[in-house]
Order: structure tokens, then sequence, then C-alpha cells
């Protein structure tokens, strides 16, 4: 399981740094490292410190609790059980890109579009 606490946490780095648009160098600078290490943070091949986690907490604007969401759930999951995809869609460059976008918009066009993507999905399930 430590293994996958590691791939857990680094997936979590690299879903919030993309979300922010920033790129691993970026992060890197702000945390005092190269951006390899960023690199490997995120893939799960090197442990992430303590201290560390503070910092990319700190750069990344969230709470350290933040890259431990989700965890209970992966330790109850079976690994066969991946198939679904799950959190992989956020990590998708057009759905950080469609995210952007749309928390660009004001209030009522952001409804809209969310009106009309759930008017063509319910249009896909009836074909």
């Amino acid at each position: 399981m430590g293994n996958d606490i590691d791939v857990h946490l680094g997936k979590r780095l690299r879903r919030r740094r993309r979300l922010l648009g920033l790129t691993q160098q970026q992060l890197a600078g702000a945390c005092g490292v190269r951006f390899q290490q960023i690199q490997k943070y995120e893939c799960g091949a090197n442990r992430i410190s303590a201290a560390r986690l503070w910092q990319l907490s700190e750069a990344l604007e969230v709470p350290v609790g933040y890259f431990y969401d989700g965890l209970s759930e992966l330790a109850q999951r079976e690994p066969a059980n991946e198939a679904d995809g799950g959190g992989e869609m956020f990590a998708r460059k057009e759905t950080l890109d469609l995210i952007r976008a749309y928390y660009q918009l004001g209030e009522r066009p952001r409804r809209r579009l969310l009106d009309l993507a759930k008017s063509l999905n319910g249009e896909h399930e009836a074909v």
C-alpha cells in the first residue's frame, strides 16, 4: 500500500498543478527543487517528505489534507477496479482546459453551458 499512497499523492499533486496552469519548472522553483524532482513526485517514484508536502501545499494554495483526499476509497477499492478511470479524467488536458474556460465565464453563461451539456448528454443516452 505504501507505493499506492505515493502514486495517489503524486496524482493529486499533478492534478492541482495543472489546474492552476503551472509547469513543473514553476512549481519546482517555488519549492526550491529541480523540475525532475517534481516529475518523480508526480509519478510516485519518490516519496514526498512531510516538509516538502507542506511547501507544495503552500505553493499550490491547498491544505495538506488535499493530497490525501480519496485515499480511504483507494484502500477499499480492489486494484482490478481501475477501469472506470475515476480521477484520471481530471488529469486530461482537455478536461482542465474546459474547467478553466468554464470558470472564466460569468454565472449566467456558466449555468447555460451546464444546461446545454446536460441536455446533450440526455440526447446521447436516448439514442
